[in-house]
């Protein structure tokens, strides 16, 4: 966590401080009659925007990418690894599942070079090495995931003007939190949107929110102590923080479609209810990457805005940041797959989907100004 934490603090903060920069265009050599195929997570907005990212390199050597998007991606890489067919790329939304990977030989490491290259050009770049860095079948540590679009999670989405409309104020602390969405119960309106909807990985935004509320009741050593599985799902400190999830999600006032509609919702699905008229929800906690997946006519910073996800002023655990991020792979080797590698390390590549929406990058080279939002 100390090192997610890190790495995703620098990215806020490179993000807020860094000049644009010129990169120019990304030019690789003639891999024509090549293919590379690619499996992950990716579908619908951020499937077009990685298709974007890989019409580019298609382009510019002549190779082929063919990438495969699964709600059940995370269940059908480790059949394909296992079974020795696996793909030359995958995406790993996690890196617990890469390392997992990694320890039965199923990955190939990118080497040396690749890590000196993250740690000299990515914002709080040894944390990143850190983070791809795994045990390998063998036990020797290498470097395997590179991260390519990172996420802020502690953030909830709401609609200014909606809470013009109701008089409603940004919330600074928890409790001014559960106020609020008492309030706007009060006035007859529903203050959260919430959905678990991710076809075989449903249920994963419940974790982002229970790991949210750890943090926040919480030491990071009893976080980090979770995480590692020396503080078991049933310790009364994690039942807890699993409660206080419950008390929104539960919660047929506080949810759109009552408690009934919190798993049946896909997560991509579930901040439309913030832009409708009148609007079915006030707030929607999700990453950094969901305004990929709001109406086209919704405009980032007018239309919607985000807030930290707040601490208790009880607790004095400070303005933890829980963080994520997708990594790249490598499960087959092959010459066109590691120049894919090298074109990911280009800022072009990052710059395509900043202009599209949903993306986030520790790369220190990017022209900021790229960002549609």
């Amino acid at each position: 966590m100390n090192a997610m934490k890190g790495a995703l603090l620098a990215v806020v903060a490179t993000a807020l401080i860094s000049v644009p920069a010129m990169a120019g265009e990304y030019k690789g050599p003639s891999l024509s009659g090549q293919t590379v195929t690619i499996s992950g997570p990716w579908l619908t907005a951020d499937e077009e925007s990685f298709e974007a990212v890989i019409a580019y390199f298609e382009k510019a050597t002549g190779a082929k990418v063919e990438y495969a998007g699964s709600d059940s991606f995370e269940q059908q890489i480790v059949i394909d690894i296992k079974a020795g067919s696996p793909p030359n790329l995958a995406a790993f939304p996690q890196p617990g599942l890469a390392a997992n990977m990694a320890a039965i030989g199923g990955l190939v490491p990118l080497g040396s070079s690749t890590a000196n290259w993250v740690k000299s050009n990515y914002a709080a770049g040894q944390s990143w090495v850190d983070l791809g860095t795994y045990p390998s079948k063998s036990g020797k540590k290498e470097f395997y995931g590179f991260f390519f679009n990172v996420n802020v999670k502690s953030l909830v989405w709401y609609s200014p003007e909606n809470f013009e409309a109701g008089g409603y104020s940004v919330p600074n602390t928890m409790e001014e939190l559960f106020a609020l969405s008492d309030q706007i119960v009060k006035d007859g309106g529903t203050p959260w949107c919430i959905g678990l909807g991710s076809g075989d990985a449903t249920g994963w935004p419940a974790t982002d929110w229970v790991e949210d509320l750890m943090l926040r009741t919480q030491p990071p050593s009893v976080y980090d102590g979770w995480v590692t599985n020396d503080v078991k799902f049933n310790d009364p400190r994690v039942v807890a923080a699993i409660e206080t999830f419950g008390k929104f999600a539960k919660n047929s006032k506080y949810v759109d479609g009552g408690m009934a509609a919190v798993g049946s919702t896909d997560f991509r699905d579930s901040p439309k209810g913030l832009f409708t008229v009148p609007p079915r929800c006030y707030m929607h906690r999700q990453a950094s990457f969901i305004p990929a997946f709001f109406p086209k006519r919704v405009k980032v910073g007018e239309d919607a805005d985000f807030f930290y996800f707040p601490s208790y002023s009880t607790k004095k655990l400070g303005n933890p940041v829980l963080g994520g991020g997708t990594l790249l792979a490598m499960a087959k080797d092959s010459k066109a797959t590691r120049e894919f590698i090298k074109y990911l390390q280009h800022p072009k590549s990052h710059e395509i989907w900043m202009a599209r929406a949903g993306f986030l990058t520790p790369h220190k080279g990017v022209d900021l100004s790229k960002y549609s939002s």
